[in-house]
This record gives C-alpha cells, structure tokens and sequence, in this order.
C-alpha cells in the first residue's frame, strides 16, 4: 500500500540554508524553502533525506553541501 492509500498527507512547509565551495575560492550561502507532504507513519529523517535530494538534482552544487540551517515545521497557523 502506497502512502497515499494509507492516509491523507499532511502539509510542512521546510526552510534550508546551505553553504558550498565555489571554484574562485570562497563560499556560497544560499537559502531554498518548499513544502513536503508528509504521509501517515513518515519521519523527519526521511523527509530531510528527500529534501536533501530534491536540491542535489536541482543543483548539483549543493549536493556535498554543509547544511547551516533546517527547519520542518506544519503548514498550519
């Protein structure tokens, strides 16, 4: 049974900030946010490890990037 046959997902929204070596030496420092949807039974480490992912295919320079800041929090007030 897939995710979706399981339950409704629920809605978090992630904020990121990573820091790379760009090739003129120094630093980049950049700041992404997304949503996820979070199935029933899915954990934070997962949802980090996909996020991690969609970044890496987005831009492949962030793929070795050292992680500055995360935040995986409900979309909801």
């Amino acid at each position: 049974m897939t995710g979706a046959e399981e339950g409704a997902a629920v809605l978090y929204t992630w904020l990121i900030t990573l820091q790379y070596p760009v090739p003129a030496g120094g630093f980049a420092v950049v700041t992404r946010t997304g949503q996820y949807p979070a199935y029933p039974g899915a954990g934070r480490a997962t949802a980090y490890r996909e996020i991690r992912a969609l970044l890496a295919r987005q831009d492949p320079a962030c793929a070795n990037a050292s992680v500055l800041f995360f935040s995986l929090q409900p979309d909801r007030l």
